[in-house]
């Protein structure tokens, strides 16, 4: 089955649409609220906010005036601009999208908020077009678990880190592991769940690929809340390099 062709149909979909139907949750912004956003926060970055994530990532993230910051799995640009706003002008923001119309959606977003230190790019998150070392804070929210080699995700992220750099990823995670007809269902890969992994092997990864992990975060509401009462949760993993 190709993970990646499911995914990038699905949301190039969303992305097409003035309002999305569901993808890792409903689009909305009662859910954008239920997982961490402010009033505030959804007013100022309008149309970027499609409800697809499991967190707010950037609320923990230690993001300063300055930083160079990579969003892995951008979207329409919501954390990016969340996080362009605390870098200040002499910062920048790099998003990270597979999904051609995705990064069209979020370059719109960008000059209608009136950000000009987000830049988007078109990649795959597990082969990032960044160099070595020159990425201070990485953000990530309810993406990774779309990858199909999460391995290969985390390697790449720690490379492009700067020495004591650090990722803070918002994810879903599987408390219990799925059926096989689950593993093979389109809309739940699609949906952030046919693809996840049991939150110890997902940490085991991130540490394989040389972060030393701290959990911020687990939020096990938003099975109840978003995904019918699967088993799995919301993690917030914060890593440094």
């Amino acid at each position: 089955m190709d993970t990646k062709k499911i995914v990038k149909e699905q949301y190039s979909k969303i992305a097409k649409q003035t309002a999305s139907s569901c993808g890792c949750s409903c689009s909305n912004k009662t859910v954008s609220k239920t997982i961490g956003y402010t009033d505030k926060q959804l007013q100022e970055v309008g149309e970027a906010d499609l409800g697809l994530g499991c967190g707010n990532p950037v609320a923990f993230s230690n993001i300063k005036e300055g930083n160079t910051v990579l969003d892995l799995g951008s979207g329409a640009g919501i954390d990016c601009f969340l996080a362009a706003k605390k870098v200040g002008p002499k910062g920048k923001v790099i998003g990270i999208d597979f999904t051609k119309e995705m990064i069209t959606k979020a370059k719109a977003n960008a000059l209608k908020v009136g950000h000009n230190n987000v830049d988007f790019m078109l990649a795959d998150i597990d082969s990032l077009p960044v160099e070595d070392d020159s990425i201070d804070i990485i953000i990530s929210n309810c993406v990774i678990n779309l990858a199909p080699d999460k391995n290969k995700v985390f390697r790449e992220a720690f490379r492009v880190l700067k020495p004591n750099g650090k990722i803070y990823v918002s994810d879903i995670v599987l408390l219990e592991e799925l059926s096989e007809e689950q593993r093979r269902d389109k809309d739940l890969i699609a949906g952030c769940v046919g693809g996840a992994l049991l939150r110890d092997v997902y940490i085991n990864i991130a540490k394989d690929a040389g972060f030393r992990v701290k959990i911020l975060n687990e939020n096990k509401s938003i099975s109840k809340d978003q995904y019918h009462g699967i088993p799995l949760e919301s993690l917030l993993l914060e890593g440094t390099k």
